[in-house]
């Protein structure tokens, strides 16, 4: 097991030797039992937090007063150190409306979301578990602290957040509690967006990511409303052995855990069921389910509010996902040029995604995508030109001979065009010769 760190044993003793009750709480104590190393320590205790003040001044920020918490700097590191508390009620399904200081340690413990989150250790390693949390991480299950209809209602965010450590932990989800989740569900329309949003890219970039989606698409559907006429919509093709929702689920878990290609699979075909065609032979077509579901996912990205440039990467690669790329240098060349490195090697990765969770007799298209990166290696290898960075004729060469305005930008484009083609050889000599006779 992990061992508390020198600056968090700092903290603790300085709190006790003061007369003060403190540990460990909360994901760090799981993290601990688990093996792993916490990304984030945080203490408890029964000091006040002016009296935490008064112990660690001046290094002491008031991050979080309202609700008993301060942050402490000491050598080695920080941590955030709030008061044993108990809430009062919850009116916004968010945040309690008053918090009052207690001196005890499990009445703390008892107002937490998870039994796995509900434990503490202090510093002589004596851990406080009144819940079962160390039995529930033995058996990899969450499960709500107390009532779970409680839990939930206080605090809507732990609906996603249950769905998200099963995600990242890989755990069941306890009976009572998933049936809490499904019967709540729909106070996330209370949750702002930009906190949906983070437990989401989460969840989606876990291990079980999958089996999650799977089970509890009408949990998820209740923020992304767009994935719902998805689920069990059979795309009657001989490509597709899942339905629409499965095929995009298991397209998602089959890319690395990057949230830009994890969102862009789960979008990539919520355009099919309004474009879907059924053909006189009984054969499924979802005729522009690109541009559909580039328009779906422009609405969700924007409703999450994520970054403007993974909102834009997503809805590109959702556009693009079934463009046909011609396997040579030319047609890499292109590609290139209209995406550039780091989002072609995207573009092939969501496409390996694609096939990956297609019907098994067309896996044989991963050898053809192996031919596409053996490709793309080899145009950079060589650095074959596909952009004006690597044209040998600039803007100041064309002026040279006579172009001025807008002609400048699109002779250079019309040159980079005839090089990306190999018409024409990226030599400027050449190219200069061939503007002053073709095109003067």
């Amino acid at each position: 097991m992990e061992q508390i760190p020198p600056y968090i044993q700092t903290i603790l003793c300085r709190l006790e030797e003061a007369g003060y009750a403190a540990c460990c709480v909360g994901g760090c104590v799981r993290d601990l039992l688990l093996g792993r190393a916490p990304q984030d320590w945080d203490v408890a205790t029964a000091a006040r937090p002016e009296e935490v003040e008064a112990l660690f001044a001046p290094a002491v920020l008031e991050t979080g007063l309202a609700h008993g918490t301060v942050t402490v700097a000491v050598e080695g590191g920080r941590a955030e150190v709030t008061t044993f508390r108990r809430d009062g009620d919850y009116r916004d399904f968010r945040h309690p409306e008053t918090v009052a200081f207690t001196g005890s340690l499990e009445e703390d413990l008892s107002r937490r979301d998870f039994t796995i989150n509900a434990m503490a250790l202090d510093r002589r390693g004596k851990l406080t578990d009144p819940f079962g949390g160390r039995e529930d991480l033995k058996y990899e299950l969450l499960r709500c602290v107390g009532d779970p209809d409680k839990r939930l209602t206080e605090d809507a965010l732990r609906i996603l957040r249950c769905l998200r450590f099963a995600s990242t932990l890989a755990f069941a989800i306890e009976d009572g509690t998933a049936a809490a989740l499904r019967r709540h569900k729909d106070l996330l329309r209370h949750i702002a967006a930009e906190r949906v949003e983070a437990e989401l890219r989460k969840l989606i970039c876990g291990a079980a990511a999958a089996e999650v989606l799977l089970e509890y698409p009408e949990v998820v559907g209740v923020v992304i409303p767009e994935i719902l006429p998805a689920v069990g919509f059979d795309q009657r093709n001989r490509h597709h052995c899942f339905d629409v929702w499965e095929h995009s689920v298991r397209a998602m878990a089959a890319v690395p855990a990057d949230p830009i290609l994890r969102y862009t699979l789960l979008f990539h075909d919520l355009g099919k069921p309004e474009t879907f065609f059924l053909d006189d032979k009984g054969v499924g077509h979802f005729y522009h389910h690109g541009q559909a579901s580039e328009r779906i996912a422009d609405a969700v990205c924007t409703r999450l509010r994520l970054d403007r440039h993974s909102h834009e990467t997503i809805c590109r690669l959702v556009r693009l996902h079934d463009v046909n790329i011609t396997l040579t240098e030319k047609g890499v060349r292109r590609m290139l040029r209209k995406l550039g490195e780091e989002d072609f090697r995207r573009l092939i990765q969501v496409k390996r995604g694609d096939n990956l969770a297609q019907h098994p007799a067309y896996l044989d298209r991963q050898k053809w995508l192996d031919q596409l990166e053996e490709l793309v290696n080899v145009v950079l290898q060589e650095e074959q030109c596909f952009s004006l960075r690597q044209l040998s004729v600039k803007g100041d060469d064309l002026l040279a001979v006579g172009l001025h305005g807008k002609a400048v930008g699109e002779t250079l484009d019309r040159l980079l065009d005839l090089v990306i083609e190999g018409e024409v050889p990226n030599d400027k000599e050449i190219l200069l010769r061939y503007v002053e006779e073709d095109w003067l």
